[in-house]
C-alpha cells in the first residue's frame, strides 16, 4: 500500500468503529507541539501534516477529548502478540518501526469515558506486556502513512485491521478489583484528606503515582506537557515543570519515611 492507503485504512477503520472526531498533534524536531482539536476525521488537515512530516516532524493522533468513544489504545505490544489478538477482535494494529512494538487499537462494545479507556489501558497493558507509562485514557498514538523521525524515518504503517469480530466488553475490566497495595506502597499512598478531584488535582496524583512506579522526572514532565497542553495552552510546559519539580520533592520525602502532607497542586487559571 502506499503511505495515503495506510493512512485512508487507518481513518476507515477508526470510522467503522465508532469514532468520528479527533485531535491531530505534530511534533516537530524543535520539539515544538501544533495541534488540531477536536476535528471531524473526514476534515484532518492531512496536507498539513505530511508538509510537516516531510520536514522531520512526528504525526499523532487521539480520540478527541472531551467524549466517550468505544476505541482502547495499548502502547508497545510485541508484533506477535499483536496479530494473535487481531485474530480474536476487531482490532487495528500499527507498526510504529519494524524494531519495535505496535500501536494497537481495540474496539469496545460501549463508548468509554476517558477514566475509563485508563482502566482498560492498565488492564490490557498487564495482559501484552504494553507500555505502563501509555494508561492516562489519552495518549497519542502515531497516524499510519507517516515516517516515524524517532527511528530514523522509518515508515508508520497499518499490519492489520479486522473488523468482522464481536467487540470487546470492557466490563471484566472496569469491575475487576486492583490487587491490595502491598505495606510499603500503603505507606506512599496520597492521604485521603488531600484527595483533589479538580483538574490540577487529578494531574498531581497522575504525576505522583508515576513517580512512585519508577519513571524518571523527565518522562512524567514530557508525559504532563502532552496531557495538560488542551487546558492549559502556552502554559503547558511552566504548568508541567512546576507540577513535577514539586513532586518529586513529595515523593522523595515519603520515600525518606517522612510523612509531611503533599502541597496543594498549581491551580489552574
Amino acid at each position: 500500500m502506499t503511505a495515503t492507503a495506510h493512512t485512508r485504512a487507518m481513518i476507515d477503520w477508526w470510522a467503522a468503529s465508532g469514532l468520528a472526531r479527533a485531535d491531530l498533534a505534530v511534533r516537530r524536531h524543535t520539539g515544538s507541539m501544533l495541534w488540531q482539536h477536536n476535528v471531524a476525521l473526514e476534515a484532518l488537515p492531512l496536507a498539513w501534516a505530511r508538509a510537516e512530516n516531510a520536514h522531520q516532524a512526528d504525526v499523532y493522533i487521539r480520540p478527541a477529548r472531551g467524549a466517550a468513544w468505544p476505541v482502547a489504545f495499548i502502547d508497545d505490544v510485541a508484533p506477535d502478540r499483536a496479530h494473535q489478538l487481531a485474530g480474536t477482535h476487531d482490532v487495528l494494529v500499527v507498526e510504529t518501526s519494524p524494531q519495535g512494538g505496535c500501536h494497537v487499537w481495540l474496539t469496545c462494545h460501549r463508548p468509554l469515558t476517558e477514566d475509563e479507556r485508563a482502566v482498560v489501558q492498565r488492564w490490557w497493558v498487564a495482559r501484552l506486556d504494553g507500555d505502563p507509562a501509555s494508561v492516562s485514557g489519552e495518549h497519542l498514538g502515531r497516524l499510519a502513512g507517516f515516517k516515524n523521525w524517532k527511528r530514523h524515518g522509518c515508515w508508520v504503517n497499518v499490519r492489520a485491521a479486522s473488523r468482522a469480530r464481536r467487540p470487546w466488553n470492557p466490563t471484566v475490566a472496569l469491575t475487576e478489583r486492583p490487587p491490595s497495595a502491598n505495606p510499603a506502597s500503603r505507606q506512599h499512598a496520597p492521604h485521603p484528606e488531600h484527595h483533589d478531584t479538580s483538574p490540577s488535582g487529578r494531574d498531581w496524583g497522575w504525576v505522583c503515582a508515576r513517580l512512585e512506579a519508577g519513571l524518571s522526572p523527565q518522562v512524567v514532565y514530557a508525559q504532563l506537557v502532552q496531557r495538560a497542553q488542551l487546558r492549559r495552552g502556552a502554559d503547558a510546559e511552566r504548568y508541567a515543570r512546576r507540577t513535577t519539580e514539586k513532586a518529586v520533592a513529595h515523593v522523595d520525602r515519603h520515600r525518606a519515611g517522612d510523612a509531611v502532607p503533599p502541597p496543594d497542586p498549581p491551580q489552574t487559571r
